[in-house]
C-alpha cells in the first residue's frame, strides 16, 4: 500500500518530511489520515504505513505534527534533527510554551536541547512528576534513567547527542527475549564430557575464525588465522571498545602492510567492479573527518548500555552494528564488526565459560538475512548520499553526511542478531558437539577392528564422510593398501553407523 495524498492527509513525520522538504531516511511507520474509514494498516518488507480515520487529525502546525509522530510513529531522532534545523526555534519553543507539562513537548523540548545542543529561551520546570524519555514498553532502554530536572524527564536513551541508535520492541524481538540464551547452552552441554568439551572450543574458535573470513571472501594465512583465533580467546576477558584496543584488532587481523595506526583518513566505501573503470557502490562510509565523534559516541553508547542493564544482544547489535556502519579502518571492518558480537556477549554474561557461538558460521550459512541486517540501513542511505567517483576508485562526498550515522533505528539488526545467535545455537554448536561425540565412538570402533594410529584412522574417517560412507578404490590403494576387502568394509560399517542421527 502507499499513502494515496489524493485522498489522505499525510500525518506526523510524512507530514513533516512533506512540509519541510527534509532530506531524511524515512522512518519505519508513516501515518496518513482519511476522510472517511476504520484505521487501517500495512506492513510491507518492514514499513508500516496506517491510515487513520479523521478524528485523529492533529491540526495543521508543526508542533500538532510532533507530537502525532511520538504517539503513532516513534521515536526518529535523524528526522528530528533535521527538523529542527530547518524549523525556526521561536516556532518550537513557542509550540512548547502553550503546553509546558504536557509530555509530549518535555520529550520534545529535550530533544531539540540535546540533539541541536544549545538550550532553548524556556525556563526550568519547578514541578511535576519525571516521566520517561522513551516508553520502556515501546523501546529498549537504560535503566535506571538519569533524571533531567530542567524538563522533569528521565533520560533513558542507549547513547547521546555524537550517537544514539533506538531499537524499538518488536513483538518478535519480545518473544526473543525470553529465551535465556545462557541457560539455553547450559542444557546442551551437560550431555557431553568436559573433556569433549574442551576439545569443542578448539574447533569453534577455528570455525568462526574461518568463517568470519570467507564471508568476505578472504582466504588468509595461517599465521593471520592464528592471530584471530587468539583474539577469540581473549574476548571474554577484557573490553575492547576502546579507541587503543580495537586499532590493536585491526593491526592484528588485517595484512601486515594495511595496518592503521588511527582512524582512517580517506574516503571508503563498499563496492564491487561491475566493468572497466566502472563501480557499483552498496555503502558509502562516513566522511574521516566525522568518525572521531562518531566513534567516541559509539563507546559512549557502549558503556551506557554496559552499566544500565540493557539485555546482551540489544547491546551487541547496536555497538558491533555501529561499529560496521562507521567503517573506521580501511580494512578489516566486518571482521572486527563480528569480534565484537563474541566480545559484548561475553561481556555480559550471554555465554557460559569455556564455550563460545560460531555466529560467523551462522551468517555464512544465511547470507540473505545477513545482507538484508545491513542493507535495511544502506539502501535507504544511498538514495540520500551524493558522491564523486573518479577512474581510479577515489571517491569525494562533497556534502554533510555525518548526522545520517548518528542516529540510526536499528531494530532490524537486533532481530537479525537475535537469529543468528539462535541458529548458531541449535546447529553450529550441536552440530559441532555432535561431530566430535561421534568421532570418539566410531575412532574407537575402528580401533577395535585394525589398530591403526591416529594419523590414519583421522583419514580414514575423513575420506569415508567425503564419499558417503565409503572409500573409494583410488583411496584405498593410496593410503590403506594394508586393509583386508574384509577390514575394509568393517571399517566402512563402522564410520556410517558412528555417525547415523539418533
Amino acid at each position: 500500500m502507499t499513502l494515496d495524498t489524493t485522498q489522505n492527509r499525510l500525518a506526523g513525520y510524512a507530514f513533516l518530511i512533506d512540509k519541510h522538504r527534509l532530506n531524511v531516511i524515512p522512518n519505519w511507520h508513516a501515518s496518513s489520515v482519511s476522510q472517511t474509514g476504520m484505521l487501517r494498516s500495512n506492513i510491507q518488507e518492514g514499513q508500516v504505513e496506517s491510515v487513520y480515520p479523521h478524528s485523529y487529525w492533529p491540526g495543521e502546525s508543526t508542533g500538532d505534527h510532533l507530537e502525532f509522530a511520538l504517539k503513532y510513529d516513534g521515536v526518529n531522532l535523524g528526522i528530528l534533527l533535521a527538523l529542527f534545523e530547518a524549523v525556526p526555534e521561536d516556532e518550537i519553543t513557542g509550540w512548547i510554551s502553550s503546553k509546558p507539562t504536557g509530555k509530549y513537548a518535555r520529550r520534545i523540548w529535550f530533544l531539540f536541547e540535546l540533539i541541536i545542543g544549545r538550550e532553548l529561551s524556556l525556563p526550568n520546570l519547578a514541578k511535576g512528576n519525571y516521566i520517561d524519555l522513551l516508553e520502556p514498553e515501546r523501546y529498549y532502554t537504560i535503566t535506571p534513567g538519569r533524571r533531567i530536572q530542567r524538563q522533569r524527564v528521565i533520560d533513558n536513551l542507549l547513547g547521546g547527542r555524537s550517537f544514539c541508535p533506538i531499537i524499538r520492541r518488536t513483538d518478535r524481538l519480545v518473544a526473543m527475549e525470553s529465551i535465556d540464551l545462557r541457560q539455553r547452552c547450559e542444557e546442551i552441554v551437560t550431555g557431553y564430557s568436559p573433556e569433549l568439551l574442551r576439545r569443542a572450543l578448539t574447533y569453534l574458535y577455528s570455525k568462526e575464525t574461518k568463517s568470519s573470513f570467507e564471508i568476505e571472501h578472504v582466504k588468509p594465512s595461517a599465521s593471520r588465522i592464528e592471530k584471530f583465533i587468539g583474539l577469540l580467546e581473549m574476548a571474554e576477558h577484557r573490553d575492547f571498545c576502546e579507541k587503543p584496543l580495537l586499532i590493536d584488532v585491526q593491526n592484528r587481523i588485517v595484512d601486515p602492510r594495511f595496518r592503521d595506526a588511527d582512524y582512517r583518513l580517506s574516503q571508503n566505501y563498499v563496492g564491487q567492479s561491475i566493468s572497466y573503470q566502472r563501480q557499483l557502490v552498496h555503502y558509502v562510509s562516513p566522511k574521516p573527518e566525522d568518525l572521531a565523534g562518531l566513534m567516541d559516541g559509539l563507546f559512549a553508547s557502549h558503556l551506557m548500555m554496559k552499566n544500565g542493564a540493557v539485555l546482551a544482544v540489544i547491546h551487541a547489535a547496536a555497538i558491533s552494528y555501529g561499529f560496521v556502519f562507521m567503517h573506521p579502518f580501511e580494512d578489516g571492518n566486518g571482521r572486527i564488526h563480528r569480534f565484537l558480537i563474541h566480545n559484548i556477549l561475553f561481556l555480559r554474561g550471554a555465554i557460559p565459560k569455556g564455550l563460545m557461538f560460531p555466529v560467523s558460521a551462522a551468517m555464512l550459512k544465511n547470507p540473505a538475512l545477513y545482507d538484508q541486517s545491513l542493507e535495511s540501513f544502506s539502501t535507504p542511505l544511498m538514495r540520500l548520499v551524493e558522491y564523486d567517483l573518479d577512474d581510479l576508485g577515489k571517491m569525494t562526498v562533497p556534502s554533510d553526511t555525518g548526522r545520517w550515522y548518528r542516529y540510526i533505528d536499528m531494530t532490524t539488526q537486533a532481530e537479525a542478531l537475535f537469529d543468528f545467535v539462535e541458529l548458531t545455537i541449535k546447529h553450529e554448536l550441536v552440530e559441532e558437539l555432535n561431530f566430535l561425540a561421534s568421532y570418539d565412538k566410531t575412532k574407537q570402533a575402528i580401533q577395535e577392528i585394525v589398530d591403526m594410529p591416529d594419523r590414519l584412522i583421522d583419514l580414514f574417517i575423513q575420506l569415508c564422510l567425503q564419499s558417503g560412507g565409503h572409500l573409494s578404490a583410488r583411496k584405498r590403494e593410496s593410503y590403506f593398501s594394508f586393509l583386508t576387502d574384509d577390514e575394509l568394509a568393517r571399517l566402512e560399517i563402522a564410520v556410517r553407523q558412528g555417525y547415523v542421527r539418533e
